[in-house]
């Protein structure tokens, strides 16, 4: 957290340097220059009894250590049961400005149409679906011939530490999106990036069914908590 974001916690917006309030700094200064704190503070409007709005967010972000990622996860309900006083329309409103913010960093990548030629393209391009989940969830993201994304959907889900995938309805999907190849990927919500022996098994029986339909299995990528783990890169693909 910066000086400023300190020297103004205990205080009401209104107490506040003109030049430091997040309304008017926003205006003067561009949406960019606002810290977290800030930005939190417009979005809230209004602080709690007994803290002021900036103090509010100032220790919500040192709970997260300042990492807003770890709130994305959250409902409503959760963040209102671990943070006493705040509200409904606080909660809500605050979760939805992280989740619109999520949409609208994956919709630059998807805008771009960008050709899935290396795995951290095709990371980025499916990071939102698999980040922030507890529980395992298996996707799969079809491509064109000129490896430009068709489009992407889940193929299995399941508990901690297992999914499981029907391969027959992955390749029917497949060939009715007349797909020329494809990319895996499935979370492990441990963090745990290193892939188990099953999750190798079901990429070899998958990189065969497709191979008999002439459609390319070009990856599977393994998304936790710190990045993901390549099956190409890692020279694990059959």
């Amino acid at each position: 957290m910066n000086e400023q974001t300190n020297t103004a916690a205990g205080m009401l917006i209104a107490q506040m340097p003109e030049a430091d309030r997040p309304r008017e700094k926003a205006l003067r200064n561009g949406i960019k220059s606002l810290t977290d704190a800030e930005l939190m503070a417009i979005i809230f409007g209004t602080g709690i009894k007994g803290k002021s709005v900036v103090q509010l967010c100032a220790e919500i972000l040192d709970e997260y250590k300042g990492h807003l990622s770890k709130i994305t996860a959250m409902d409503a309900r959760e963040f209102m049961k671990r943070h006493k006083g705040i509200g409904p329309a606080k909660a809500l409103t605050f979760i939805a400005a992280l989740e619109l913010g999520a949409r609208a960093a994956a919709d630059a990548v998807a805008v771009e149409d960008p050709q899935m030629t290396t795995s951290q393209a095709a990371y980025d391009y499916m990071y939102r679906c698999l980040s922030e989940l507890d529980h395992e969830e298996f996707w799969v993201l079809l491509l064109k011939r000129n490896l430009k994304p068709l489009r992407e959907f889940k193929a299995g889900q399941g508990g901690l530490a297992e999914t499981v995938v029907d391969i027959r309805l992955l390749m029917r999907e497949a060939l009715l999106a007349k797909a020329s190849a494809m990319i895996l990927f499935h979370n492990h919500p441990s963090g745990q990036l290193k892939p188990s022996q099953q999750d190798i098994n079901l990429t070899r029986r998958i990189v065969d069914a497709a191979r008999y339909f002439d459609i390319r299995v070009l990856d599977h990528i393994v998304v936790g908590s710190t990045g993901y783990l390549s099956f190409n890169d890692e020279g694990l693909m059959p």
